[in-house]
């Protein structure tokens, strides 16, 4: 079976990875330039990435803004002219149509929209280059955004990325679902997508990549989700321990160190759960409040006066290293991550292993 790349637009992937993306700033140009340089789709993730800026907290709107225009154009030199580029932004994020249109206006190649349906997406890409990718956690949501689009916008993605129960960060699932005697498995869920994708596909006449995403971790499984049809994957856990990856030392060693049992699903203030690894802030929030400094508005549902933390707060501390005050979002199989590698070294292993396993 010949390995084949993920077509977005007039541009075609070396190769059908995608890097997930990571925020607050885990995944910014270094890593997202350097994936799209070596075959992959590389992915920022938009939200709070003016963290660094000097005006974040006094005007988080402005320098958020600002600070996505720098990120694409310089994960846009690091990637090359046929390197592909996408923003990751959450439809939670109160910044939502500010941070997609300047997307848009940059020209981004790709945005790739969770955390909530992306219901009018399609209003802000019209006569544009900018394609548009939904992620949904089952058969019936990826028909409902589909059939959505189509009323609304007579538009149909230009690729579905479908989550899994075992990927890091938010999740698409309840808190029973994610029991794991009950969870879901993404094999499934992939299956009934491309069965409904296909269903489509006959009536627009249009290719629709479904890509899997959610606790993928080696080249072998890359291929086995190729086999059930999936267009490609995308990967998030093992691109954080890349030596490109814009995340610091400490943030990488809680990683690395990290065992089986550190791997927890928590609630997140935002009242989603998630999957982090149980670190001493973790610990310390289960029994306590830990009130926030300033408030930055960035998630919908999100109450500064009853939140148990703030959730910007503990992902600006680790992913600047004050990982014993942070929130280390992880996947499912952080615990087999051991050492530090480059992006080619990353991407020649997992292509390795895929060839292997579809000859």
């Amino acid at each position: 079976m010949k390995i084949k790349g993920i077509k977005i637009g007039n541009k075609v992937s070396k190769y059908p990875i995608i890097q997930g993306g990571m925020g607050i700033g885990v995944s910014a140009h270094n890593l997202a330039g350097a994936v799209a340089k070596n075959g992959g789709i590389g992915v920022i993730a938009s939200v709070n990435i003016g963290y660094k800026e000097k005006d974040f907290l006094e005007d988080p709107l402005k320098a958020n803004l600002r600070a996505i225009d720098k990120e694409i154009d310089q994960a846009r030199e690091i990637a090359g002219k046929d390197g592909i580029i996408g923003v990751n932004i959450m439809v939670a994020i109160q910044q939502y149509s500010q941070m997609v249109k300047q997307a848009v206006k940059k020209g981004v190649d790709l945005i790739i929209s969770g955390a909530g349906l992306p219901k009018n997406l399609p209003e802000y890409v019209k006569n544009t280059k900018t394609k548009i990718a939904p992620i949904i956690s089952s058969a019936k949501g990826a028909e409902l955004i589909i059939k959505l689009w189509m009323k609304r916008y007579n538009y149909v993605p230009d690729m579905i990325v479908v989550e899994g129960p075992e990927a890091g960060g938010h999740l698409g699932f309840s808190e029973k679902e994610l029991d794991e005697t009950k969870r879901p498995k993404l094999e499934n869920i992939i299956v009934e997508v491309i069965k409904v994708v296909k269903n489509i596909e006959k009536t627009v006449k249009k290719k629709i990549p479904v890509i899997a995403a959610g606790g993928i971790f080696s080249g072998k499984d890359i291929a086995r989700f190729l086999k059930l049809g999936a267009s490609g994957v995308q990967m998030a856990t093992r691109f954080v321990t890349t030596k490109e990856c814009d995340a610091s030392d400490e943030f990488k060693k809680a990683y690395i160190e990290s065992t089986k049992e550190d791997i927890k699903i928590i609630k997140s203030p935002v009242g989603m759960p998630g999957r982090a690894i149980r670190n001493n802030f973790i610990k310390k929030v289960e029994n306590e409040r830990v009130k926030s400094k300033h408030c930055v508005s960035c998630i919908i549902p999100c109450n500064p006066r009853e939140t148990p933390y703030c959730i910007s707060d503990a992902l600006i501390n680790a992913v600047k290293g004050n990982t014993a005050e942070g929130l280390v979002f992880c996947g499912s199989n952080v615990d087999k991550v051991k050492e530090l590698v480059t992006v080619k070294e990353l991407m020649n292993e997992l292509v390795g292993e895929m060839q292997v396993a579809m000859a």
